[in-house]
């Protein structure tokens, strides 16, 4: 075995995880693929590393030693290497930004603007997804940073830093709300289109009460904002929505009388995501522009 740093990385995090199936989720690989690495690896020693059990994978007493040797180095590395980059931070590389379909229209476009007049050599991914999709997304690493409702958030690899409230409006035909200020959603007879039953806002919906006045269901803010325009419902949406957007398709917004609706919207990186990493970079350009809203 010419390199043994890779597979090493490897048997790692198989220890730390005590799952071959969970190792390989978060490193990205098949299982089949990392039972070939490990193997690799105990063929090459000589010795089996971990013992298959019940419970999981248990290190041998040779898997012990090699642990015990291996992971105060590779944790030495890894900090100098964090720290070397620090100094003056990344300034170019990838970044994948996980976000709910809403703040796509009012919040993402201003932060990732901003973010990209300084940072032009970044290539940005942004995923759109649910807000338990999201979080799955970052805690698997798969996306740097996210974009979610609080009310997602429950996990322990992941710190949540608090940006904007949407307060929720009633979007609809004009028609549908003639001289109307303000609607009370449990008065009025109007029909709804909602997000799936994953999503933040349609449990918000079904908390209120009003998940049976859900008849359509559609998985994007621009296919709710469609059904509505043909009178099939109405739909209930953050209140910064941009009225531009609604005017495309003819529809108008009204603030909630009752029920009051509103989410928080929080940025979430996994704890160990380095200080100087360009997602950390953007979580301090998230909270400059949310205190400034």
């Amino acid at each position: 075995m010419d390199c043994l740093d890779r597979p090493i990385r490897y048997f790692l995090k198989i220890a730390e995880l005590s799952s071959l199936s969970r190792a390989a989720e978060d490193l990205g690989l098949s299982q089949s693929g990392l039972s070939r690495k490990l193997a690799s690896l105990e063929a090459h020693l000589g010795k089996p590393l971990f013992l298959r059990t019940g419970r999981g994978m248990e290190l041998t007493e040779a898997g012990r030693k090699l642990a015990e040797a291996a992971l105060p180095a590779y944790t030495a590395i890894d900090d100098m290497l964090v720290q070397l980059r620090d100094r003056e931070g990344l300034t170019q590389g990838n970044l994948s930004i996980a976000i709910i379909h809403t703040v796509g229209y009012y919040f993402v476009s201003d932060l990732l603007s901003r973010f990209v007049g300084k940072h032009s050599q970044v290539n940005l991914t942004v995923l759109a997804r649910s807000s338990p999709e999201v979080v799955e997304l970052v805690e698997k690493g798969k996306a740097d940073i996210g974009l979610v409702y609080d009310s997602a958030v429950a996990s322990d690899r992941l710190e949540s830093t608090p940006l904007l409230m949407d307060e929720m409006c009633l979007i609809a035909r004009a028609q549908d709300l003639p001289d109307q200020v303000s609607v009370d959603l449990a008065r009025s007879s109007l029909m709804l289109v909602g997000f799936p039953e994953n999503y933040a806002l349609r449990r918000m919906l079904k908390s209120a009460g009003l998940d049976e006045r859900v008849t359509v269901v559609a998985e994007t803010v621009d296919a709710m904002l469609q059904l509505s325009a043909t009178g099939i419902g109405a739909c209930v949406l953050p209140a910064n929505i941009p009225a531009p957007l609604l005017r495309d398709y003819g529809l108008v917004k009204v603030p909630l009388q009752a029920p009051g609706l509103q989410r928080l919207v929080v940025a979430i990186v996994r704890h160990d995501i380095a200080a100087g990493s360009l997602a950390r970079q953007l979580l301090n350009m998230a909270k400059a522009i949310s205190t400034m809203a």
